[in-house]
């Protein structure tokens, strides 16, 4: 039985003044699932990601989220209804605590107990953030500078997460856990969209997956199905 589609993009064009980044696309992310979107650097993965959040205007085309038109909205709009961008490089704010960098993300949150209880879920699912509580975000390693990001998203409640690049710049061990991290999130009820450059990983994780190169989906399908399309492979796996 096929998931009830809870973000789609029809039809999305987008870009930057004469540059036109994403030509038409449409994708669909099911609920509960991890689609992920693969491509070569400038293919319009970011842009994808950047127009669903509202960080990117779109000039021609529509984004769904939960059945409504989100394409005009504003970002914190999008990020109320419960659609949470974590973007690439992480953006852990200098000069501010673990704790007060979490804290952040509940910005919209009126009710203490709920971002105290978040506060607590999201130390259990990440404990070394609890012993780093006061330390400045910006001083921790990469890996928990990357749970951090992800933690801040939490806070939210998102009903969706879009992940820009989640490993960029770990060592090899922190990619395998990062992509454990993302696992778990979606096995606990989190949708996710990712965009990772580790496409074997990503396809690994992923339920389905689309292509994007040059603005334009060139391929979509089962992420098994395209662990074994010998494009894929040659382009992205290797032998």
């Amino acid at each position: 039985m096929a998931s009830e589609t809870v973000l789609e993009l029809e039809g999305l064009s987008a870009g930057y003044g004469r540059i036109e980044a994403l030509k038409g696309i449409d994708l669909k992310v099911g609920r509960g699932q991890i689609v992920t979107l693969l491509g070569a650097n400038g293919a319009g993965k970011t842009t994808t990601l950047k127009v669903i959040s509202g960080l990117v205007r779109a000039q021609s085309g529509k984004v769904r989220f939960a059945g409504d038109d989100i394409t005009q909205m504003d970002a914190h709009t999008i990020a109320q209804a419960g659609l949470v961008h974590v973007p690439e490089g992480r953006h852990v704010l200098k000069g501010l605590s673990v704790r007060e960098n979490l804290e952040l993300g509940a910005y919209t949150v009126k009710s203490v107990a709920v971002r105290k209880q978040r506060l607590e879920e999201v130390f259990a699912q990440f404990p070394i953030l609890k012993t780093r509580a006061n330390s400045d975000g910006s001083l921790l390693s990469g890996g928990e500078q990357q749970m951090l990001a992800i933690g801040r998203a939490l806070m939210h409640g998102p009903k969706i997460l879009l992940l820009d690049e989640p490993s960029m710049g770990l060592a090899p061990k922190l990619v395998l856990e990062t992509m454990l991290i993302v696992k778990r999130l979606n096995e606990a009820g989190t949708t996710i969209l990712l965009v990772e450059q580790n496409a074997r990983l990503a396809l690994k994780l992923a339920n389905f997956g689309y292509v994007l190169e040059n603005g334009v989906i060139r391929l979509s399908g089962p992420a098994a199905e395209l662990r074994s399309n010998p494009a894929i492979v040659q382009a992205y796996l290797g032998t």
